[in-house]
């Protein structure tokens, strides 16, 4: 028994913070529970149930894109038949046969694998070299005052220069096989990503760069054990988008000219006024891009696993 009213505080506060087994009664049943924290939590930890509260929300989310997009499809294919032309405009239906098509019987330029083979090749090159090449030279630069001073002018006015026209330049210098459609690609890729690494490099706190450097560590070792784990986040963060700017590449590199790929039959059924064609081309482009956005998620989580959740990250938790 506390002997006095501060002993009583103290015995209910830390009583307060433990957790108290307690009988609980659902459907006429005995399922116990606990106290915690002057809250009854009922049978589950809280762990489990924010991991049920997590699962409901995301159901609820999937729910709600999943209504958005049957009521989005419903309405184009409603106003298709009744108000505008599909002939201009198509339809989902048409859409789904000519994609049903393309996946049994072929395109007209081929087995549709293919042409997804040729494009990916083409993307996954120029994004691969893009984004070494945006790296590398973004923190170069980033970490060279006098260098990157040197080169503004010149990195400005090549990013200002239309992506279409080297598209044709390069059709002319490297011909319609997929070394032009790369080329294009890394154009697209490379600036992306050198614009971010080049501000990841900057931002890196010069008070632990300065402590490093008093612990005798020279250039190569600030380098790799501070300023690329500092840029990291920077980095990932526009590869992201990068590799839908490789996508981008390859499908006007085959646009300007190719023998093979989507954007070869994307030009086939604009040129043919096969709108269905044309939509049928998008949405395989928009899931190959979803894929590689889920990879890249997946990659960036692995690699910044060190790093301690933000503030934003544990609210999502709840």
């Amino acid at each position: 028994m506390p002997r006095n009213s501060t002993e009583a505080v103290e015995t209910l506060s830390s009583a307060d913070d433990k957790a108290i087994e307690a009988p609980a009664f659902t459907g006429g049943k005995f399922t116990g529970g606990k106290f915690m924290g002057g809250k009854f939590m009922g049978g589950k930890s809280p762990e489990a149930q924010m991991r049920a509260a997590g699962l409901r929300h995301l159901l609820s989310i999937n729910g709600v894109r999943v209504l958005l997009v049957v009521v989005w499809l419903g309405a184009w294919e409603l106003a298709a038949s009744n108000w505008i032309d599909p002939f201009y405009y198509s339809k989902p239906s048409a859409i789904w046969g000519r994609l049903v098509d393309w996946f049994t019987d072929g395109t007209s330029q081929g087995s549709i694998w293919e042409q997804i083979s040729y494009t990916l090749q083409e993307a996954v090159a120029g994004f691969v070299l893009g984004a070494l090449g945006g790296v590398v030279l973004g923190i170069v630069l980033g970490r060279s005052r006098f260098l990157s001073d040197v080169c503004a002018p010149f990195i400005k006015a090549a990013n200002a220069i239309p992506r279409i026209i080297l598209a044709s330049l390069f059709v002319i210098w490297f011909g319609l096989g997929m070394q032009s459609k790369i080329a294009t690609a890394f154009v697209l890729v490379f600036f992306a990503v050198f614009f971010n690494a080049f501000q990841g490099a900057r931002e890196v706190d010069r008070n632990l760069v300065n402590n490093a450097r008093i612990l005798g560590a020279g250039r190569l070792q600030v380098l790799t054990t501070i300023v690329v784990p500092s840029a990291t986040s920077w980095i990932l963060a526009s590869l992201h988008s990068a590799f839908g700017f490789a996508i981008i590449g390859a499908i006007v590199g085959e646009y300007s000219g190719a023998d093979k790929g989507l954007g070869l039959l994307i030009n086939h059924s604009q040129g043919t006024f096969d709108s269905a064609g044309i939509y049928a081309g998008m949405i395989i482009i928009t899931v190959l891009a979803l894929l590689a956005e889920w990879l890249l998620t997946l990659v960036e989580n692995r690699l910044l696993r060190w790093r301690p959740p933000s503030a934003g990250d544990r609210a999502a938790q709840i």
